[in-house]
This record gives structure tokens, sequence and C-alpha cells, in this order.
């Protein structure tokens, strides 16, 4: 049952419901297989495990004797150091501080609010910018180039060099799927390919921005000096190329998933029609409901960690499934059911500790201009394909493409 439950989870022919794989795993709340990773589906062990000091992200402290799947095609170091998401304290609170500087505050307090008006234009030129609405790709046609238009503005990267770093960005997000079937040396090969052209765009860019430096946060980066010091090129490279990958990937599931869900659910997105301002507690039971990151592999244990009644041994690999523990029954009172009314939403969508995502603010006020925007524009609008086409990824799981109609759009 075990092998079996894994296998399930990764299977891609799951993809569009696995919510039915977590109820039955959540059964085991630490699943173990052979000499493979520990499996932790349930919300307070989840929760806890996050803010463990005992967990590791940093991959060199996982044991050579562990078979994990995705270590064999993870982040390749030889292209690119680890990002503060794959280290540990100091290294990465003194990153994270550095990074955080010119995004949130206390230094910069006023970044991400500060782009509301941007976030409405975008939003409103790309639904302009649709001109058959009786034949919709929701994904290509908004909640792809939204985020992306956005990160490269908050970064300052040229919008039209999109099309070169689209192919690199996808190859490094499909490195993070344990896919089973993937072949191991090949996908190893591809990354570390991605990784250098990336590197490579980006050192120029730097390049550019210490010698003539803008307001975007790329140029922040690339001159700070404070109590922290400099990053060096390569802490910097590493940091841009998580900002950039991080800063859209996830976005682009959770503007898709939501209206996927707001499709499903009629009568709320007639509520959100109707008001605008629902679209933040929807956005926070979104990540709940449907998360755009589903499972979070690359962990690993620095000591013995007793839970459940199994000890999870020193340089284990261990998998935390958010999404599993975003249903459990123990912490949310009727987990299947798509609840924006619902007052208690301590979600696990964001992770938590201190590896909660980076740009949280941001992607929580993408998704609610998106939807609340999408909701009052469209009319009539509806699905064209239920379940729609997935994405592969069983870590970032969202619809690749997301086929809707609408009757017209308001303007």
């Amino acid at each position: 049952m075990t092998q079996s439950l894994l296998h399930q989870i990764l299977d891609y022919s799951n993809r569009a419901d696995p919510y039915p794989i977590y109820e039955e795993l959540r059964k085991t709340p630490v699943l173990h297989e052979d000499d493979g990773p520990y499996v932790v589906s349930t919300y307070y062990e989840i929760r806890s495990l996050l803010h463990d000091p005992r967990i590791s992200s940093d991959a060199r402290n996982l044991a050579s004797t562990t078979r994990d799947p995705l270590a064999e095609s993870s982040e390749d170091e030889g292209a690119l150091p680890p990002s503060f998401l794959r280290l540990d304290p100091p290294e990465h609170d003194r990153l994270r501080r550095m990074t955080n500087r010119p995004f949130g505050p206390p230094h910069s307090p006023h970044r991400v609010d500060g782009m509301r008006g941007e976030l409405r234009d975008i939003v409103s030129g790309l639904i302009d910018g649709i001109k058959e609405p009786g034949r919709i790709d929701l994904v290509d046609q908004f909640s792809y180039p939204f985020p992306v238009t956005v990160i490269c503005r908050l970064l300052g990267i040229p919008r039209e060099d999109e099309a070169r770093f689209h192919s690199w960005a996808e190859t490094i997000a499909a490195s993070l799927d344990p896919d089973p079937d993937a072949d191991p040396s090949q996908r190893g090969k591809e990354s570390h390919e991605a990784r250098m052209q990336l590197g490579m765009y980006l050192a120029g860019l730097i390049e550019e921005r210490r010698k003539k430096p803008g307001d975007d946060m790329l140029s922040a980066l690339a001159t700070a000096k404070d109590e922290d010091g400099a990053m060096t090129t390569m802490e910097l490279l590493s940091t841009a190329a998580l900002l950039l990958i991080a800063g859209h990937e996830t976005t682009v599931n959770l503007v898709t998933n939501g209206m996927l869900t707001l499709l499903r659910h009629p009568d709320v997105l007639e509520r959100l029609r109707a008001d605008p301002r629902l679209a933040v507690p929807i956005v926070e039971e979104l990540l709940r409901y449907e998360p755009p990151v589903q499972l979070v592999p690359q962990r690993t244990t620095v000591a013995d960690i007793e839970l459940h009644g199994v000890t999870i041994p020193k340089g284990a690999s261990l998998w935390l499934v958010l999404a599993s523990g975003n249903r459990d029954p123990r912490r949310f009172d009727d987990p299947d059911r798509f609840d924006p009314d619902r007052r208690d939403v301590q979600h696990l969508g964001l992770g938590s500790g201190i590896h909660s995502c980076f740009g949280a603010p941001l992607a929580r006020l993408e998704a609610q201009f998106a939807l609340a925007e999408l909701a009052r524009r469209l009319v009539n609008p509806r699905l064209l394909e239920d379940p729609p086409p997935y994405r592969r990824n069983a870590v970032l799981r969202g619809p690749r493409h997301l086929p809707i109609a609408c009757d017209d759009i308001r303007p």
C-alpha cells in the first residue's frame, strides 16, 4: 500500500484530482517505503516540522544511503549555487534578509502596495486583448502573461525577453517534480543547461544594472552594501533566478486554479462579481483548497525525529504534502468544501516557518486583482473542458490550459 500510494501521488493520471489519494494517505500520517522518503500528510505534523530546526533544506545533509527520486535531478549546484530556499541558517537568513530589503517592510514598506495601479493596468490590458470570447485559453491569454509581466517589472527584466527565459524557467521548474518515469540523467543534463543559460542571461543584466542602476529590485540587489555586506555575484545570480521563476510559476497556478474553482462554484463567482472585496477571503480559501504548491520535497533531517510512533532517522529525505494537510479534517471542518466564508483559514498554502513564501504579499494581491476583474468583466463565463489538461508537475500543480468561453466582455 505504501508504494502504491506514493506512486499514485506522482502518477499523472491522478493530477486532476489527487485529493482522494491524500485522504487515504492521511490514514498513515508518516508513510515510508523501503529506503525512500518519509512522507508526512497531516496538518499539525506538517506545520510542526516546518518550524522544526531539526529539518534542513540543504541537500548536503541527505544521507548517501537514502534513495530519493528527486535527489538525482534536483538543483544543479554546478550551474548555479543553491538559492536561499535551499539553505539553512545562518546563510539562509542573511540572503533572505538582503533580498527582502528592496522588497518589503521595514526597509521598503510600499514596494508591493505601490504596484496596485500597475497591477490594475496589466489585468485590464490583458482582458482587453481577448478578441474571441467564445474560446479563451485563460492560461495562455491571461494567467501566465500577468505574473510574468509583473515580475519582469519588479526585477527590471525586459518583458520582451520572456521568449528567452520561458523554456529555461519551465525546465528548472520541472526539475522539482519527482516524476518516477523521467530519466534522471537526461533531466539533470537539461536542468544544468537551463541553469547555465539563465545564469549567463542574468549575469549580463546584473552587469548592466551595476553600471547604470534603475529603481528595480535587480539594481537594488546588485548595488546594495549594508550591515550584511554585499551579495557575491553567484549569490546574486541564484537569488535573481529564484525570484524570476518562483515569482511567476506559482502565481500562474494560483490564478488558474482560482478561476477553475470559481467556475465550478458559480454562486461564489456571482458574489465576487457583486462585491470585489470578497476576493480577499476567496484567495485565502483557494490557498487552502487548491494550493499552487502541493508538496514540499527536498527536506532532510539533521537528527532523529519521533513522529506518530515512527522514528525518522538523521539524514532521511522528507516530503511534506501541504495540500493534504490543508484538507485534514482534524484541522478544518468539512475540508473538501470550498467555503470563502470559512472563519479560520490558517492554511499551509504558502508554507510556514523560515521558508514561508517570500513573495506571498505580491502573490495574494495579484490573485485578488485577477479574479475580481475576471469575475466583473466576463459575461456568463463557463468551462469548455472539465477537468482541463494539467501540467505534469506534481509539486507545482495547475492546469496547462484552461479553455473557457463567455458571451461578452464588459468594458
